[in-house]
């Protein structure tokens, strides 16, 4: 075993590794102060305690209005608000002519921005990937509801990787199925919605799909929340038409502000059902009449979080100190130490004590890892008592299916042919739900790795899973307790 397996400490001679270690315990000292694990980094990253002392002394040393005004309080904000949007732009390395950044609430309302005005009809599409996050799944109300049909790409294999073979077929090339080529070269047959990286088993689909998509003649939607925090995207390389992020994810804090970057030929296409407050240059109430903005301020409904965007200056200033190569290593080796550990984890008979779906390896895949973990007996113990378990040892992880119900249905190999029927009754218990389907638990464990993770997170992990569960069976000493999820 590799030593950080069996000690947490850290190889000598890793000068990164050292230098992330005592950013540990500058900016993340709360955690081993409370004798905390922290193993939730897909669900939200941690806020350096840097950062959250720069945000007070921000608000507070100066005076900031609504930025819709030319008053002294509103000029400081809105001078924020663009130093802002061009942090963002710089970070994803995107040219200022081809994109605006939009900012929202997280990366859900960024993806309500494009379902709500994207020009679905009859004649369009939307593809999606079976692996994505139920933000994403909902933008099929809104094809549905401008006639657009909806086509799932599935996932396949033991890596639950798309089928790349159904996802061309889903995107007929011009000329066949689907409609034709709208002239000038705009695209405008559908819209391809995707994650950079599954928030279920961690998979990075690939961005070449970007381009192979918009040659068809599609728009792409590039859900990119749980890739950004631990990977490079460079939008000067790959050029998808709409990326949806929450800052959160990335650096903690602050919470409540995400961004659609949206290219602005794409933005353009995009026809709002609504205006409000801060979207306009002029209304009318009795002539009921309005002039939408023509810039980014078209899509940031009421007054946007002045005082909370700016920290996206700072937290992007943050991380590109680091160096996100040095972040996308670091999670890398964490998450080798982790499957590494898992993969050694048995009963004394030799079966396995951990079930992962995806990935083994390190090829394409981030530091999110989705797990069972079995009793001696090969059964699944339920992930409720996972979560009952960890909690008591101080441990913060994420069980259920994680808002990502296709990944879920793959993982756990459930037919369409069951959830049809269980869609057609009306189920009184999870319980019910789970016989219905043939499951035996209602999830799995997902454990995911950040920027703040070091290796003594792992083996603290990995020790409660030996010491709880080894030689044990579900149904004996209290492993069986059944309760909402």
């Amino acid at each position: 075993m590799d030593r950080t397996e069996t000690t947490g400490h850290i190889p000598d001679g890793d000068a990164y590794a050292r230098d992330l270690a005592n950013l540990r315990s500058r900016d993340f000292a709360y955690l081993d102060a409370d004798g905390h694990t922290y193993l939730d980094h897909t669900g939200a990253g941690l806020p350096p305690a840097s950062l959250v002392r720069g945000s007070a002394a921000r608000i507070t040393g100066g005076v900031f209005g609504n930025p819709h005004s030319a008053s002294p309080a509103s000029r400081a904000s809105g001078s924020l608000l663009a130093q802002a949007r061009r942090a963002v732009l710089r970070h994803f390395r995107a040219d200022p002519d081809e994109y605006a950044v939009i900012f929202t609430p997280n990366a859900t309302g960024a993806l309500r921005l494009v379902g709500e005005a994207y020009p679905f009809t009859r004649r369009s599409r939307l593809v999606m990937s079976l692996d994505n996050h139920n933000s994403v799944n909902g933008l099929r109300e809104y094809a549905r509801s401008g006639g657009a049909s909806t086509v799932y790409v599935p996932v396949a294999g033991p890596g639950l990787r798309v089928d790349e073979r159904r996802l061309r077929s889903a995107l007929p090339a011009r000329g066949g199925a689907g409609g034709r080529s709208t002239r000038g070269g705009e695209r405008g047959r559908g819209l391809l919605a995707y994650p950079a990286q599954s928030n279920f088993t961690g998979v990075q689909h690939p961005l070449t799909w970007i381009a192979a998509a918009q040659a068809r003649d599609y728009h792409v939607l590039l859900d990119a929340a749980a890739f950004v925090p631990a990977n490079t995207l460079d939008l000067s390389r790959y050029h998808p038409d709409f990326t949806v992020v929450s800052w959160y994810k990335v650096f903690g804090h602050p919470t409540g502000v995400g961004s659609l970057i949206a290219r602005r030929e794409a933005l353009a296409r995009l026809r709002r059902p609504w205006f409000s407050g801060g979207t306009i240059y002029a209304a009318g109430a009795q002539a009921q009449w309005h002039v939408l903005a023509d810039d980014e301020a078209a899509f940031e409904d009421g007054t946007v979080n002045f005082l909370a965007i700016p920290d996206v200056t700072a937290g992007l200033e943050w991380i590109d100190g680091i160096g996100m190569d040095r972040v996308h290593a670091h999670v890398n080796a964490l998450t080798a130490q982790l499957l590494s550990g898992l993969r050694a984890l048995r009963h004394s008979d030799g079966s396995p004590l951990a079930r992962v779906y995806g990935p083994w390896d390190l090829v394409a895949r981030g530091g999110t890892v989705a797990l069972n973990l079995l009793g001696a007996d090969g059964r699944v113990i339920d992930e409720r008592v996972v979560t009952r378990d960890s909690a008591a040892r101080g441990i913060s992880l994420r069980t259920g299916c994680f808002c990502n119900p296709g990944a879920g249905e793959a993982a756990f190999a459930v037919s369409p042919r069951r959830l049809r029927s269980a869609a057609r009754r009306r189920l009184r218990s999870m319980e019910e739900y789970l016989e219905l389907l043939h499951l035996p638990s209602a999830g799995a464990v997902r454990v995911s790795l950040g920027l703040s993770s070091q290796p003594r997170d792992i083996v603290t992990f990995l020790t409660f899973v030996r010491e709880t569960y080894r030689d044990r069976t579900p149904g004996v000493s209290g492993l069986e307790t059944r309760g909402g999820c």
